[in-house]
């Protein structure tokens, strides 16, 4: 398969892009920074560089053309304020989507996060952090709506850059909890070959089921 993942530098893209190089598929990442494309490239990757916050719909579905599967794990990252959590984590995410389709590509797994459906309006609540989950929220939504695409949205628990276990638990609704980025990143591989996902948005969070048995129970 050839896989394109946005956000190609962040910590859950870089694992994911070696266990997808490890087993022979074509990967390549969009980052905005060149600096970065050595590490790209030594995960296995290739690197694109675009940025999804200037880019349009026609330039990104060129660095598409060819692909079977696109994933988004990009994110504006700690120490970003609201604005920029609608431009990466909203915007960016739709944009992926809407050039997918424009380059013919139907599969698109989204890394959300866990709260995105119940995030709070609360005064009290860190105002950064309820913007970043009503823009989860809201890519989430017009990923899943997109006519044509056929997407899955993962909403991990607190990532932890632990040793993966293999083990996740999965589900529409899991609670609270870590999980490593590893298992994250196995957990993408795993739905690349499993399209009977489509149209699944669920939590995941390290759980006791073997990361094969877990996809397979989501599989409608």
């Amino acid at each position: 398969m050839r896989i394109v993942i946005a956000g190609g530098h962040g910590k859950i893209a870089l694992i994911l892009e070696r266990l997808l190089s490890a087993r022979g598929d074509s990967v390549a990442g969009l980052i905005r920074n060149p600096a970065q494309a050595a590490d790209l490239e030594a995960a296995g990757a290739e690197a694109l560089v675009v940025d999804l916050e200037e880019a349009s719909v026609a330039e990104v579905a060129r660095h598409l053309r060819g692909a079977d599967a696109v994933v988004f794990a990009a994110g504006a990252g700690p120490g970003s304020g609201a604005a920029r959590k609608e431009t990466v984590d909203r915007d960016a995410a739709i944009l992926l989507a809407d050039a997918a389709l424009d380059a013919g590509v139907n599969r698109y797994l989204l890394v959300s996060a866990m709260g995105a459906d119940r995030h709070a309006d609360d005064a009290a609540s860190d105002p950064v952090f309820t913007a970043y989950l009503r823009a989860k929220a809201a890519a989430d939504e017009a990923v899943q709506a997109r006519a044509g695409l056929d997407a899955t949205v993962v909403r991990p628990g607190h990532l932890t850059d632990d040793a993966g276990t293999g083990r996740v638990a999965a589900a529409d609704a899991t609670g609270y909890g870590n999980i490593p980025r590893a298992d994250v990143a196995a957990v993408l591989v795993a739905l690349l070959d499993a399209p009977g996902t489509t149209g699944s948005t669920f939590e995941l969070i390290g759980g006791d089921t073997p990361i094969p048995e877990a996809v397979a129970a989501l599989v409608r």
